[in-house]
């Protein structure tokens, strides 16, 4: 038996909506410490949360964000499944509890092997807004498909810099560099990580060459290095 239950259901819709463009199916690991989709997810969002044992479900994350539409964002909404079921149940309640919805959802059958992911020493690690990143690379998708992002003393296409005086830290540039880097993104892919700005004020851009790029805030993304004589896909 699987059930977890959301006070903040908000958070759910926020995380597939991140996803959902960019995979369209998916496998959800439960287990005793919280689901993870490739690590994506703990426990700790949950008011209530039990899981008998381990349990792979394969689910078609653009028909759980069509259902995830219908529920508020103040609702409450619990996930529930039995160990053997076929299917995965969503409820949602308003928080009065004056009105209680319940959805089922077919659970696929795939076969995803569980990547590895190594811990990385990185060359330059930069924390910035989130809402500030989004803007940057929404406008540059107008102007052309791929984004070069480099951390030096001298930079010409885009700079991030120090930024002082700031009394909120979630508005701040901070910046860790051990050696100076120099990369190039495709804004397409960009465009779709930053889908999660609304889960976290802040995003952290650790850069290595030949390393993807990662980390916004707690839901995690790994897009590796544009080459100049890679085809468009």
């Amino acid at each position: 038996m699987f059930e977890a239950r959301l006070i903040q259901g908000s958070v759910l819709k926020k995380v597939l909506e991140a996803l959902k463009d960019l995979i369209t199916e998916a496998c959800w690991d439960l287990g005793s410490g919280g689901i993870s989709l490739q690590s994506m997810d703990s426990s700790h969002g949950f008011d209530t949360y039990r899981c008998d044992r381990n349990i792979a479900m394969g689910v078609n994350l653009t028909s759980m964000s069509k259902i995830l539409k219908c529920a508020g964002n103040d609702d409450i909404i619990t996930l529930r499944a039995e160990d053997s079921a076929d299917t995965l149940v969503l409820v949602f309640e308003t928080p009065n509890q004056e009105k209680v919805s319940d959805y089922e959802m077919k659970l696929m059958d795939l076969d995803v092997e569980q990547l590895g992911i190594p811990e990385q020493e990185y060359s330059c690690v930069v924390k910035m807004p989130s809402g500030e990143f989004a803007r940057i690379c929404r406008d540059l998708s107008h102007i052309g498909d791929a984004v070069v992002i480099s951390c030096a003393k001298d930079v010409e296409i885009l700079k991030l810099s120090q930024t002082s005086d700031v009394d909120k830290e979630e508005e701040s540039v901070t910046i860790e560099m051990n050696e100076a880097v120099q990369l190039t993104f495709a804004l397409r892919y960009l465009n779709f990580f930053t889908k999660a700005t609304p889960l976290s004020s802040t995003v952290t851009l650790s850069m290595s060459a030949g390393v993807p790029l990662a980390d916004m805030g707690h839901l995690k993304y790994y897009l590796l290095q544009r080459f100049e004589d890679q085809e468009e896909s």
